[in-house]
């Protein structure tokens, strides 16, 4: 199925050079002498890399054929990530490399969407938030104002910045967009 730059949209996955690319973020322009143009920012699904790149508004795209499975975590060996599919059984192994950022977010049993292009596993998406828990992190500071944060490390490995009351043991909510504190749990 064709698409027409003019016809994008956030989150639409094409091909291009070969490749399957999403966009992250598009503007059209409309300069002052000639065709309209549409800057993009996309992100190869193939390489994780991040690209800004301007296209006529004409230019016509193929539709990237990307199959989403949704899968549950189950363990990590050796920077090895194992996944199932909990209808069929049906394992997947992802690198270091593929997983990213992700490996901050995953735990035993959290369910992610499995993003395949070709019968190949390209990466992850979690979801928007995860609930984790502080592994490390010192006690509150008596007398601080309640605005003050301190470090923490959750139990994945995540270090991140926390408000004062939160304690060592406690489950607390994390935006996998940034890997902010983003509440209690």
């Amino acid at each position: 199925m064709a698409i027409e730059a003019g016809d994008f949209k956030t989150g639409l996955t094409i091909i291009v050079d070969d490749d399957p690319w999403v966009v992250l973020d598009f503007q059209h322009v409309k300069p002052g002498k000639g065709a309209a143009i549409l800057k993009t920012k996309m992100r190869n699904l193939k390489t994780g890399s991040t690209q800004e790149r301007n296209f006529n508004a004409s230019t016509k795209f193929e539709a990237a054929p990307i199959e989403k499975k949704m899968v549950s975590f189950s363990y990590s060996v050796d920077n090895v990530y194992t996944f199932m599919d909990m209808e069929t059984y049906e394992t997947f192994d992802l690198t270091d490399e593929q997983i990213g950022f992700n490996k901050y977010f995953i735990y035993d049993g959290l369910e992610v969407t499995l993003i395949m292009f070709e019968g190949n596993v390209l990466t992850i998406n979690v979801p928007a938030t995860v609930e984790l828990v502080v592994g490390e992190t010192s006690p509150a500071i008596k007398g601080a104002p309640s605005s003050q944060t301190k470090d923490a490390m959750t139990e994945t490995g995540l270090s991140l910045r926390v408000p004062q009351f939160i304690a060592q043991g406690e489950k607390i909510l994390v935006s996998t967009a940034d890997g902010k504190y983003a509440g209690r749990a």
